[in-house]
């Protein structure tokens, strides 16, 4: 379980294809990574292999991981958002997160709001039930508040959020590359997406009563 606090943004060094399969090394900035701890890598819950005193790490992302998730389009050079698992200690500074991701989705623009960025992105329309204003959301394994939600159209919809220079500096958003013709979406940088998992249990709960 993570908490959506990056620790650390780290270049990716290596990705190696395997037979669907991508292995990478990551230069994490983590000096004491256990054999088999779980990271979550942009968000996605991925399992420590390999670590080094030096802070370079390996991760096997499967063919599940590769289909539902933007890890496939990583290349050496990248730099990906880090968290480790919290502890029972640890405090929740973000919310509930799994690393599990829900889908993904696509970055539209960012403009200046003092020191602060609005960023609006383009999501999914089956994941628009499970989102409300105020409420929490992950990209890229970013804990982050909804701020603003359009309605649905043509199987999509936007939201907007607010980035502190604090998470403008220290995470991958800032390095996000729009993709527009003429005010409609193209192939704007992709980010993983978890909705917040309280929600989907509500859900479930409220079909199954």
């Amino acid at each position: 379980m993570f908490s959506g606090i990056i620790e650390s943004l780290g270049p990716v060094l290596k990705v190696e294809p395997g037979a669907q399969s991508v292995m990478l090394e990551v230069e994490t900035g983590l000096r004491d990574v256990a054999e088999g701890e779980s990271i979550a890598v942009n968000g996605v819950c991925l399992t420590a292999t390999a670590p080094s005193e030096s802070g370079r790490v390996q991760f096997f992302v499967s063919s599940e991981t590769l289909d539902r998730t933007t890890l496939g389009a990583l290349k050496a050079g990248s730099h990906v958002n880090l968290e480790r698992a919290v502890t029972p200690a640890t405090r929740l500074s973000g919310h509930i997160v799994q690393g599990h991701v829900d889908g993904t989705a696509r970055f539209v623009e960012s403009t200046p709001s003092g020191d602060a960025h609005r960023v609006v992105f383009e999501v999914p329309a089956s994941l628009r039930r499970y989102m409300v204003e105020k409420g929490s959301i992950t990209l890229d394994g970013i804990s982050l508040t909804l701020n603003e939600i359009s309605d649905v159209k043509d199987d999509a919809f936007r939201i907007a959020l607010m980035i502190i220079p604090h998470t403008w500096t220290h995470t991958n958003l800032g390095k996000l590359r729009p993709g527009t013709n003429h005010g409609q979406l193209t192939q704007g940088d992709a980010v993983n997406v978890e909705v917040d998992v309280i929600a989907k249990y509500v859900e479930v709960l409220c079909q199954n009563r």
